[in-house]
């Protein structure tokens, strides 16, 4: 795909496939109801990188794209794919940013696939940063965005990927190296049962009061019973 603007948008994914999704809410939940859910969480994030203007899209997938799903969206020609590569979730977002920067993207943000309610305008202020890194925090202490300006920030090393200390370690690390930092509005990711209990909740106030986000997740939570 040839590069229409100097800012790039990745949405990183896994590739939805039963039993290897949304691991912590098949506790609560069976594997082929948190299958359906998670490709609904998948359709709500797509749309909202489609309604971002002025970036090339992107999506970055792990461990592979076997199951066809983004093959079978509808949208493929709108984005860019390719395989997430890396140890680690910090090595997959540095390869990713590096392999951007490299083609020669001005500004890079990275969001996740669990948080279908995210605002869009909390990733159209990320673009509008200056700033070297933008960090989204979560309330589950790690961020729901990443974004950089120019070069990739060296910020991944000294984390401890998951777990609930990813925020304040990468901040840490900021705090000792020469990086301009913004921070976006807090906002949620959705791992455990009582998190998409509260989405549910979320969701059917905000289309209550006409604010229409994450119509596919919003429709199958109406059905389920939790």
């Amino acid at each position: 795909m040839a590069r229409l603007y100097d800012q790039a948008l990745i949405l990183f994914a896994k590739d939805p496939v039963l039993g290897k999704v949304k691991t912590r809410l098949q506790q609560s939940l069976p594997a082929d109801l948190v299958l359906q859910l998670y490709r609904c969480f998948l359709e709500d994030s797509i749309e909202k990188v489609l309604a971002v203007d002025e970036v090339d899209r992107f999506i970055g997938i792990f461990p592979d794209t076997a199951s066809g799903f983004f093959k079978d969206s509808g949208k493929i020609e709108a984005f860019e794919f390719f395989v997430q590569e890396g140890v680690n979730l910090g090595e997959k977002m540095r390869r990713a940013f590096e392999g951007r920067f490299a083609d020669g993207y001005r500004r890079v943000v990275i969001i996740g696939s669990d948080s279908p309610s995210l605002p869009k305008e909390y990733i159209e202020k990320a673009f509008q940063s200056t700033a070297d890194l933008i960090l989204g925090p979560s309330t589950d202490g790690g961020y729901y965005l990443i974004g950089m300006t120019g070069q990739t920030a060296d910020v991944f090393s000294q984390v401890a990927w998951s777990t609930d200390s990813v925020l304040a370690d990468t901040l840490k690390t900021v705090e000792s190296a020469d990086i301009s930092l913004d921070l976006l509005p807090v906002w949620y990711d959705v791992d455990e049962i009582e998190e998409l209990r509260f989405l549910k909740t979320h969701l059917a106030m905000m289309h209550r009061s006409g604010d229409l986000q994450a119509r596919a997740t919003y429709e199958i939570l109406g059905i389920l019973q939790i």
